[in-house]
């Protein structure tokens, strides 16, 4: 019997993850079971590790995976990078670096002379390359051990320059090690690895991976793995320097995730049939669609796009902002979420830390195309006519021109 509560058709679900999990992954998800000796797991771990290598542009670099969220995964980078009167250089970039040194400054506590710097944030805008270039400059006996970077922070939906840090770690002539979280990335924006200069990458699977939350990983180039080796620390689960075996129950500290792995096997080789350039593509479209609405929502005064740096707009989520005086009035972005999700099927996220009651925001990344992305914008615009949201008209009609021009320049 169906629930007497059950919605017709599909609840759209455009927040900043977890995102929708395609059908042909959920299926995979769904396979037995197998026998840890059976020479198919291996197979399995072998195909998620080269696979992940190829997406992240990796190189030879070590593929670790845990059965872990973006924040373990954190802890994971941290245990392994900290060390006795070493420093963790994490660079301002808003709400999620923020918590990154919270979590890190908690940790370091119990490690002899550890410490965590920050470098200054402005909201609105990306991280500052010059203010961690003179943070090294200023380390003169090379205590920073590594510069931690997240790519792209979702609370804001802010993509940060990875090629400006790497220079100004190179300009600083600094011998940190470069390590992203590229969470809300991969699969979404370009990253290659090698190419950049970067040490490590770490991520987790809610976002362009398409997967359920769960599985974190961690892709280490022989220095940062060297480095890990020459500091020994009070870790075990999270050390990756343990994960380098031909055993899988010791790649995995224990029983391996295997429906994720599964899961995984199966949305790498969907982003590979589309071909990882068109999907960079189709996410800078989704997102250009997104841009185009929001800017014409502004033209009425109560809204606005809470990144100030066009260029740094991300391609996987978009924040909103509520002017000041609009709140005052009553104009509550938790509203517009909650009647676009109740009434019109649309599940957008809020806002985070000091975002939070300022901004909604529309996620464009993972599984999605034009007509999904069309409809959320419906959605939020019907909230918004509920609520008598003052906006400017025309965002749909101008997310449908930049979808039609940008097909039109692919022809």
């Amino acid at each position: 019997m169906l629930h007497p509560g059950r919605i017709p058709g599909t609840r759209l679900l455009h927040s900043a993850g977890p995102t929708r999990v395609p059908d042909e992954v959920m299926h995979a998800m769904q396979r037995p079971m197998m026998d840890l000796a059976d020479p198919r797991v291996a197979e399995l771990i072998a195909d998620c590790e080269a696979g992940m290598r190829r997406l992240l542009a990796a190189g030879d670099a070590d593929v670790v995976f845990y059965a872990a969220n973006g924040h373990g995964m954190w802890e994971a980078v941290a245990v392994n990078l900290m060390a006795p009167g070493k420093v963790l250089l994490i660079a301002g970039g808003g709400h999620f670096s923020d918590s990154w040194a919270r979590q890190s400054e908690t940790l370091a506590g119990a490690v002899s002379g550890a410490q965590v710097q920050r470098t200054p944030h402005r909201e609105g805008h990306p991280i500052d390359a010059a203010a961690i270039e003179q943070a090294l400059r200023d380390d003169r006996e090379q205590r920073i051990a590594a510069v931690l970077v997240v790519h792209t922070d979702t609370a804001s939906g802010i993509t940060s320059d990875l090629a400006a840090v790497r220079r100004a770690i190179d300009a600083a002539r600094h011998p940190a090690l470069f390590v992203v979280d590229a969470v809300a990335t991969v699969a979404a924006a370009p990253l290659a690895m090698r190419e950049m200069g970067i040490d490590v990458v770490m991520g987790a699977s809610q976002k362009g991976l398409m997967l359920p939350p769960g599985l974190g990983y961690a892709a280490v180039d022989a220095r940062a793995m060297a480095w890990t080796a020459a500091h020994p620390g009070a870790r075990f689960y999270w050390d990756w320097t343990l994960r380098r075996s031909e055993q899988q129950y010791r790649k995995f500290c224990g029983t391996p995730p295997l429906a994720h792995l599964q899961g995984l096997r199966a949305a790498l080789g969907l982003i590979e049939l589309e071909g990882l350039a068109q999907v960079h593509a189709r996410h800078r479209r989704l997102a250009g669609a997104v841009h185009a609405a929001v800017q014409c929502w502004a033209e009425a005064g109560a809204l606005r796009l809470h990144c100030k740096v066009a260029p740094a707009l991300s391609t996987s989520v978009t924040a909103i902002e509520v002017d000041a005086a609009q709140r005052q009035r009553g104009v509550d972005p938790e509203a517009i979420r909650s009647v676009a999700r109740e009434r019109f099927q649309v599940a957008i996220a809020g806002g985070l830390g000091p975002l939070a009651g300022r901004v909604f925001r529309i996620g464009h990344l993972g599984d999605m195309n034009d007509a999904t992305v069309l409809a959320a914008l419906a959605g939020v615009e019907a909230a918004m006519s509920t609520l008598l949201v003052p906006y400017g008209r025309g965002g749909l009609e101008a997310a449908v021109a930049h979808l039609v021009q940008a097909h039109a320049a692919r022809a």
